[in-house]
């Protein structure tokens, strides 16, 4: 495994957490214009307003800014699903997951030549969701989701559903980010996400298989059994 950069250390201060959120958001537009052979830390300092000591006392290099993106992208979706969660308590499930879908595709949308970058070329720099605790986080928040409304869904496995509607989330949004669809709105497109989810969580696990047409059809040729004939009775 690809061994993840890390920051020299993490802001504890509302002033140092600023500075760090401002490199960030720098390191964003810089990398968006750019791309990576074009982004140093140099340039990252200067668009940031901030001098490239304060750069460099928490991050080592731009590798580390670029996995401190994903990270900070991470975050950025467990808000959005927390979001959902603490309002509208009386909303339905379908509800609950278009405003999901809907917010995780605006934050997509906000920065799509990042998340070209980030996605195309550096997937690497993502720390793997069994050691990310903001993954995980969302995992866990969507499970319970779909456990407040279980008498909405249909499949039963919860950590299995937990899964597939994350993944069906995060890979249509992210391709509809780097490669959004011509002729067809915002709108349609959570829409069609949404139909998505809800289709797999309203579709029965476990359906008997469906009969082939071959052995339909052989099934309808095979002979009929005789019922044997009772003797009259005497």
């Amino acid at each position: 495994m690809t061994a993840i950069p890390q920051p020299r250390k993490s802001p504890r201060q509302l002033r140092s957490q600023h500075t760090v959120d401002t490199i960030l958001q720098a390191t964003a537009r810089v990398l968006a214009a750019h791309g990576y052979a074009g982004t140093n830390t140099n340039l990252i300092a200067e668009t940031a307003g901030v001098s490239v000591g304060s750069l460099y006392q928490y991050f080592p290099n731009k590798n580390a800014l670029i996995a401190a993106l994903h990270q900070r992208h991470d975050n950025q979706m467990l808000d959005v699903i927390d979001d959902v969660l603490n309002s509208n308590p009386a909303a339905t499930l379908t509800e609950r997951v278009a405003a999901i879908v809907q917010a995780m595709l605006h934050a997509h949308m906000l920065e799509p030549a990042l998340h070209r970058v980030l996605e195309r070329e550096f997937p690497l720099f993502d720390t793997p969701r069994e050691h990310s605790l903001a993954d995980q986080d969302i995992h866990r928040r969507m499970r319970h989701l779909l456990e407040l409304h279980r008498a909405e869904i249909v499949q039963q496995d919860r950590d299995l559903a937990t899964y597939v509607v994350l993944r069906i989330m995060e890979s249509l949004v992210h391709a509809m980010t780097l490669e959004p669809p011509a002729g067809f709105d915002t709108r349609q497109l959570e829409q069609a996400v949404v139909d998505a989810v809800m289709g797999y969580l309203a579709t029965p696990g476990g359906a008997a298989p469906v009969k082939t047409r071959k052995a339909a059809t052989a099934t309808s040729r095979a002979p009929a059994k005789k019922t044997p004939r009772r003797k009259a009775a005497a």
